[in-house]
């Protein structure tokens, strides 16, 4: 078995002086088991987002925002390290932190003059909160001892070019991470390392998405062969529910993939969906954990079984979703309505949630994000002008602001009576179901519910968990 561990540490992880000193601290009791320790992070929390807003004030003709953020970036940035790091260690990461925010500014003003921001451009500055965070984090662990050295991914993270949600290229990661990492494991370095980022095979700064330092853990742990990937956040594990809404809500000591695949796409924010992929592939295992509990709670991912216990495991909620519904009794048994339907949404790049046919084929609803709903109305609209002038299709209607609550549990389908406790359960607590799907893996039920009962669904759900 490798020797190597990964941890990643996410935004709020990073986001101050005691954050950074329990990295510190879980870094040097990771090292006294794993000879070869790599740190991932993310960039201090609310940084991207920083940047990004500068990114838009520019592109909308104001160059003083971006100045005014860049300089509340620095100050940030630098009181963080006065807390952490003597001048001497300090020193090379001031530098590169005032080189990036030179480069934002830059950027900035580009990006004012031709008044808009390309993806391209985006992914650039988008890239500065991880590399103003490793160099701040590797200064804290070389001045509490600790040999480290900040890595950009971009030097070895090597990409397509899918700007804003590029996708790796493994063999030439791998590649560059012998090459670039390896020297410094081997001479006993900790090696901390900018999450969110790759590059192009001509180095052109990528970002694999929002989210994406999740991904990079992952990327890091199959190229470097590494045993453990441990994903550090803010939270105890993978929990039951949202504890905001649930309080009772506990953690879930062990997860499928497939479980924690459905959850991380159905709005639970612990891991990014595209982090489930390579781990899997690898078998590596997979922790979530709590960086302000170490010693608390946590979530072990595992491998699908094909033995899971059928109970509820955990159950979350997608809001802003709206309902689309084409219905007509001229749909039934026409070939294609469904191919078309879909393949017009496509058209406007816009992702569906969830799909449900009434078993008449007079018609089809799903689910996409409301901001999206105008413009898929639009291009049905034109998709079916025809059927819709014949009255085959009598109309294309869009919801109020609705939520998706997913129900997730890998042994579901091996156990009779879970969907009917489930609607129970639901009637109960007064809660009316809009529409339903059940995927084919039958590891997850999903329910359409009014926004403003999605909350009174969560806790009526919950009800109905099981964590052992």
């Amino acid at each position: 078995m490798s020797n190597t561990l990964v941890m990643k540490f996410g935004g709020t992880s990073v986001g101050s002086a005691p954050a950074i000193r329990q990295l510190v601290a879980i870094t040097r009791a990771a090292q006294a088991d794993w000879p070869r320790v790599i740190v991932i992070v993310s960039a201090m929390s609310g940084v991207t987002d920083t940047l990004l807003k500068g990114a838009a004030q520019a592109a909308a003709g104001d160059e003083s925002v971006p100045d005014r953020l860049a300089e509340q970036l620095r100050a940030r940035h630098n009181a963080t390290l006065d807390e952490l790091a003597g001048e001497g260690q300090a020193a090379d990461a001031r530098a590169v932190i005032d080189g990036l925010l030179g480069e934002f500014h830059a950027l900035c003003h580009a990006v004012r003059v031709l008044g808009e921001a390309s993806p391209r451009a985006l992914d650039t500055i988008a890239s500065f909160g991880e590399r103003m965070s490793a160099p701040l984090v590797t200064a804290a662990l070389n001045a509490a001892g600790l040999p480290a050295a900040a890595v950009d991914s971009a030097r070895v993270v090597v990409t397509d070019a899918v700007y804003q949600s590029a996708t790796p290229d493994m063999d030439a990661t791998a590649a560059r991470a012998a090459e670039v990492l390896e020297p410094l494991l081997a001479a006993g370095r900790v090696p901390v390392v900018t999450g969110f980022i790759g590059a192009t095979p001509a180095g052109v700064v990528t970002t694999l998405g929002r989210g994406g330092s999740d991904f990079s853990a992952a990327i890091f742990g199959v190229a470097l062969g590494a045993a453990e990937v441990w994903i550090w956040t803010d939270v105890n594990g993978v929990m039951t529910a949202d504890p905001r809404i649930v309080p009772e809500a506990r953690t879930l000591p062990v997860l499928t993939f497939r479980e924690i695949s459905e959850l991380a796409f159905y709005g639970a924010k612990v891991l990014h969906p595209k982090t489930i992929r390579p781990v899997v592939e690898r078998r590596a295992a997979l922790w979530v954990k709590n960086t302000f509990n170490p010693g608390g709670p946590a979530t072990r991912v595992i491998p699908d079984n094909g033995h899971a216990a059928g109970s509820v495991r955990s159950v979350t909620a997608f809001r802003g979703q709206c309902i689309l519904t084409l219905e007509g009794r001229g749909m039934l048994g026409i070939p294609g309505i469904a191919a078309r339907t879909f393949a017009a949404v496509a058209r406007t790049g816009t992702s569906v949630a969830m799909i449900s046919q009434a078993s008449s084929e007079q018609s089809i609803c799903f689910v996409v994000p409301c901001p999206s709903t105008a413009a898929v109305v639009r291009a049905l609209e034109d998709e079916f002008r025809l059927e819709l002038a014949r009255r085959d299709i009598d109309s294309i209607t869009s919801s109020p602001e609705s939520a998706v609550v997913t129900v997730v549990g890998a042994g579901m389908k091996h156990t009779p009576g879970i969907a009917g406790k489930i609607f129970s359960a639901l009637g109960q607590a007064g809660v009316n179901v809009a529409a339903i799907a059940q995927g084919s893996s039958e590891c997850s039920i999903s329910l359409v519910v009014a926004a403003a009962d999605a909350d009174a669904a969560v806790r009526a759900v919950h009800t109905l968990v099981q964590t052992d």
